[in-house]
């Protein structure tokens, strides 16, 4: 796997976007930001520059406009915080983390199911 930036909990926001429709200019990602998070232009601005700045997103610049897409995919970010907090809460321990999940967290019969599908297709790959 690449290195994945690390991307804050706001940053977030405009990679969601991103990753759901791009390239986007930077005039939409204010738009829709501003309103969604009752954020600044300025606070939007700083967002999608440092995203820049750390490799997440890139841009075409057009005439006077700028189109940014993302660099690195939802699936890679999400599997980089994955692991990030199964180091930093479990020490990397996956059955701990299951365990304190199913011990506090109520689940419904299909999801129930759901788990037991995965953990069997899993057992076959070994």
């Amino acid at each position: 796997m690449k290195d994945v930036p690390k991307i804050s909990a706001a940053e977030w926001e405009v990679m969601k976007l991103l990753w759901k429709e791009n390239p986007l200019t930077s005039e939409k990602i204010i738009n829709s930001l501003t309103n969604k998070m009752n954020w600044s232009t300025q606070t939007v601005k700083t967002f999608i520059t440092r995203l820049s700045k750390k490799g997440a997103i890139s841009f075409d610049k057009v005439g006077r406009t700028y189109n940014y897409y993302p660099l690195v995919s939802e699936n890679e970010c999400i599997r980089a915080e994955n692991k990030s907090f199964l180091q930093k809460v479990y020490d990397g321990a996956v059955g701990m983390l299951f365990t304190k999940f199913l011990e506090e967290e109520s689940l419904s019969e299909k999801e129930i199911e759901d788990l037991e599908q995965l953990l069997k297709n899993k057992k076959k790959e070994k």
